[in-house]
């Protein structure tokens, strides 16, 4: 027998770096090289890109994700190159932010 992909997930422009898989809430969030992290459910249908408003104070540059991190409470933790955590909901709004000096791995 031969494996089949259950879903094709496609929105990203550059490849991915990150990705978690919420199987509570059936999700895949992935992040990609220049781009932002998007949200698909697990049929492969794009529901939401996460990003950071112009319109919100607080750190501009939410790309190039390192570490994506999902809960089953239907929160999203990404951990950013340089050194910006966000807290995202998976309805794709931005809930906190972080920096850091540390190397987060």
């Amino acid at each position: 027998d031969f494996a089949t992909p259950r879903a094709i997930l496609t929105g990203h422009d550059y490849e991915i770096t990150c990705a978690a898989i919420c199987a509570e809430l059936g999700l895949v969030i992935s992040g990609s090289k220049e781009g932002p992290c998007l949200i698909h459910s697990m049929n492969g249908d794009l529901l939401r890109t996460l990003e950071k408003k112009k319109t919100l104070e607080g750190p501009e540059n939410c790309l190039r994700p390192k570490l994506i991190q999902a809960s089953r409470e239907g929160h999203c933790v990404i951990y950013y190159e340089n050194g910006l955590f966000c807290v995202f909901s998976v309805n794709g709004r931005l809930q906190a932010t972080m920096e850091t000096d540390d190397k987060i791995k």
